[in-house]
């Protein structure tokens, strides 16, 4: 990803995950939704996405749409509507990846 970097703040968040589950390893995190609408991990999340230059996905927004409408704007209401939890992600985009031996994989 470059020299994309971490903020300190989701780096924080990040190892006190692993240590929870760590710590008890059948744990599960049942709601994340008060985590992932942080504007630190948002941004994030969206800066690691356009550097790993990831495509539209079954939803067909991509990033150039997104920065039309305005990155903040489009953020901002991500973040409100995990706020809420009402926010539902659309089905996986499934890719079939060709191998050396003809076969296909996801």
């Amino acid at each position: 990803m470059g020299n994309l970097q971490t903020p300190i703040s989701v780096q924080k968040l990040q190892m006190a995950l692993h240590a929870k589950a760590k710590e008890e390893p059948g744990y599960r995190f049942y709601l994340l939704y008060d985590k992932v609408h942080r504007p630190d991990v948002l941004d994030h999340a969206y800066r690691s996405c356009k550097a790993n230059k990831g495509a539209a996905g079954v939803d067909g927004v991509r990033f150039e749409d997104i920065e039309a409408y305005g990155e903040e704007r489009w953020l901002g209401e991500l973040a409100e509507r995990l706020k809420k939890k009402d926010y539902r992600p659309e089905a996986v985009k499934r890719v079939w990846i060709p191998k050396p031996n003809g076969k296909r994989n996801r």
